[in-house]
């Protein structure tokens, strides 16, 4: 059997953080089984899908790096397959035309809540035969078996039952040509022969009834794994405002999407006590059965924590081409700053998220307009000019302008002058930068540039007040 999984969206929001972990563990579970992993658009609700959000799924999808074998496949292309196996359940007796009016529904359900029942339909149209007419009222209704019960044995909650007698029979068609819910995905996944259905636990009452409407079409069931949820750091229902995101906010927040990645795996699923893995590794070590059934929490330092990891250990030109995007939407001109792979060498140590890294890149790409009153009162003294001159002839005279020559270079102005490392590198850190924090004082110099250092150097020397 090949393995073959489906994520299947539905169009009317981003992609948020749960449905980037579903999407996340369907994609592993077909990966480590060398099977495929389709994607599936469920755009049939006209009134809330919308083309901004399949746009923005894709993006999404295309961050993350969750490729798909096939798709994305749109139900509303699918329309005429659903009406053709609807047709065919009602040749077969599975399935019947009901035609009430939504006041009779109503009237339906409010007298089964006053007899003390569930409300639901209460199967008039169940055994009347009534063939198709041109009715607005129009639905077929799917034929639940009365007894008995569906089970199934879930492959994160374990085994699950449901009395028949629990469950109505459900409209799958509607008379506006438009399947529902639960029987399109049911003839989808039979038609995409898709062997393990991943997905959320709460779709965990939808599939008794699905599992009755396979077996009725006399196909094979799935195996099914329904995935707790996602709760905010407090334990409460994820929301916008606590952490529900848009996966492209991740993104926008500075987060490497393996990052992301690796924290969204470790949300409900573990492998010993390790914490860091590698793609490779995810694909290798992922399964089902290790997933636990009890709800994750989001945890926003954990999340910092991982992704400073993979800024310190990632090849550097792999980091840049992430941190490009948010020198650019910084407004940096990169023609005429330090390469982004520099800055990462330079940064990752001090910076959790990219986000942070083109912030604390303005000053290389910028010119330096505001100093730090306290740091030039505090280093911008008549001890340091002869140490700051000493150290610009050295810098101006560099056969290599690398950060390692540089570091050199203060090193024999400090041995020269007499005087600790600290009294040349504190001077130099606000004649560069305005402040006196900064990285490592050899990088700091050379993302510069040798002409704009030395033109700093000169402006922090004129800032020095003469000896008294």
């Amino acid at each position: 059997m090949t393995v073959r999984t489906r994520f299947a969206p539905s169009p009317t929001g981003y992609l948020h953080i749960g449905g980037a972990r579903t999407a996340l563990y369907c994609w592993l579970y077909a990966r480590r089984h060398g099977g495929q992993f389709v994607l599936r658009i469920e755009d049939t609700d006209r009134e809330r899908s919308t083309q901004a959000a399949i746009d923005a799924i894709l993006q999404a999808m295309d961050w993350l790096g969750l490729d798909y074998d096939e798709g994305p496949i749109y139900q509303t292309q699918r329309l005429d397959r659903y009406r053709e196996v609807a047709e065919q359940l009602v040749a077969s007796g599975h399935a019947y035309y009901a035609y009430e009016t939504k006041e009779e529904l109503e009237a339906m359900r409010e007298a089964a809540m006053a007899a003390g029942e569930k409300p639901r339909y209460n199967g008039a149209y169940r055994d009347t035969n009534a063939g198709w007419r041109d009715d607005p009222n129009r639905v077929i209704r799917f034929k639940n078996p009365l007894h008995g019960t569906v089970a199934w044995d879930d492959a994160v909650k374990g085994r699950i039952e449901i009395a028949n007698g629990e469950l109505d029979d459900l409209v799958i068609f509607r008379s506006d040509g438009y399947p529902t819910y639960n029987f399109a995905v049911v003839v989808d996944d039979i038609d995409m022969a898709i062997t393990h259905v991943v997905r959320g636990d709460d779709h965990v009452n939808n599939t008794p009834r699905q599992i009755n409407i396979y077996r009725a079409l006399g196909a094979a069931v799935p195996v099914f794994a329904h995935l707790p949820m996602i709760l905010d750091e407090h334990g409460a229902k994820l929301s916008k405002r606590t952490g529900a995101a848009d996966v492209m906010q991740y993104r926008d927040a500075g987060y490497l999407p393996h990052a992301l990645l690796n924290y969204l795996v470790r949300l409900g699923w573990s492998h010993g006590d390790q914490e860091i893995f590698s793609i490779a590794q995810m694909q290798a070590l992922f399964d089902l059965a290790d997933v636990n059934a009890k709800a994750s929490r989001l945890d926003a330092a954990k999340l910092g924590w991982m992704n400073q990891q993979y800024l310190k250990t990632d090849d550097p030109e792999a980091v840049a081409r992430h941190l490009v995007w948010h020198l650019q939407q910084a407004g940096y001109d990169l023609a005429r700053g330090p390469q982004p792979a520099e800055l990462v060498l330079a940064l990752r140590e001090r910076a959790q998220t990219l986000k942070e890294m083109a912030e604390k890149s303005a000053v290389w790409f910028q010119p330096l307009a505001d100093y730090d009153a306290a740091a030039v009162a505090k280093h911008l003294v008549p001890a340091a000019q002869a140490p700051l001159a000493d150290a610009r002839a050295r810098l101006a005279a560099l056969a290599e302008w690398t950060p390692e020559a540089i570091a050199d270079a203060l090193k024999a102005t400090a041995e020269g002058q007499g005087i600790g490392m600290g009294k040349i590198a504190q001077p130099m850190r606000v004649a560069i930068t305005g402040t006196q924090v900064s990285p490592d004082i050899g990088w700091t110099v050379y993302l510069c540039g040798r002409e704009q250092a030395l033109a700093r150097i000169d402006a922090a020397l004129a800032k020095i007040p003469a000896a008294t």
